[in-house]
């Protein structure tokens, strides 16, 4: 029985061939100093290089708190594309900015602290009134900011823009 950082073993039982909901399995190797190679376990995913900022790493790939960010980021972004595509919106464009806040904790570990999620959509503008129905949705289907938020804030805004706003 392996227990998580805070002792307790409640996590679900994975055994080989257990079908869960959508489960799937990533596998990591040690690349050069802290860079690690990351196979996400399916052909049609390239692989990729992960490694931590210099002094301690080489900067070769996102370290893992940026890969944090932009699952949040994605995810939230893939929600509100699916509600508003649902809403029969036309969506010309989406931009997604994640600000990450990273901190010490009590004991001088470095954290993520929160993220601010500002999204994007370029919709017509006859169309923005479509919008708010999913606001009110869209976040509860982000599985990656709705695992996550009982241990790290995160804070969503978003600002529809006119068609003929040019996206950055």
């Amino acid at each position: 029985m392996t227990a998580n950082a805070r002792g307790s073993s409640a996590l679900p039982s994975f055994t080989a061939g257990s079908k869960l909901d959508h489960d799937f399995t990533l596998t990591l190797d040690m690349g050069e100093r802290y860079a690690q190679v990351v196979d996400f376990g399916t052909p049609e995913l390239a692989s990729l290089v992960i490694d931590e900022p210099p002094p301690l790493g080489d900067g070769r790939g996102p370290n893992p708190a940026r890969l944090l960010a932009a699952a949040v980021g994605g995810c939230l972004g893939a929600s509100l594309l699916f509600c508003m595509r649902k809403a029969h919106t036309t969506v010309h464009g989406l931009h997604t900015t994640v600000r990450t806040r990273l901190g010490r904790n009590e004991r001088g570990r470095l954290r993520v602290q929160g993220l601010h999620v500002v999204l994007e959509p370029v919709v017509p503008l006859a169309q923005h009134d479509r919008v708010p129905r999913c606001l009110e949705l869209f976040e509860e289907f982000c599985t990656v900011t709705a695992s996550i938020r009982a241990a790290i804030p995160v804070e969503v805004e978003v600002r529809p823009r006119d068609e003929t706003a040019s996206l950055r």
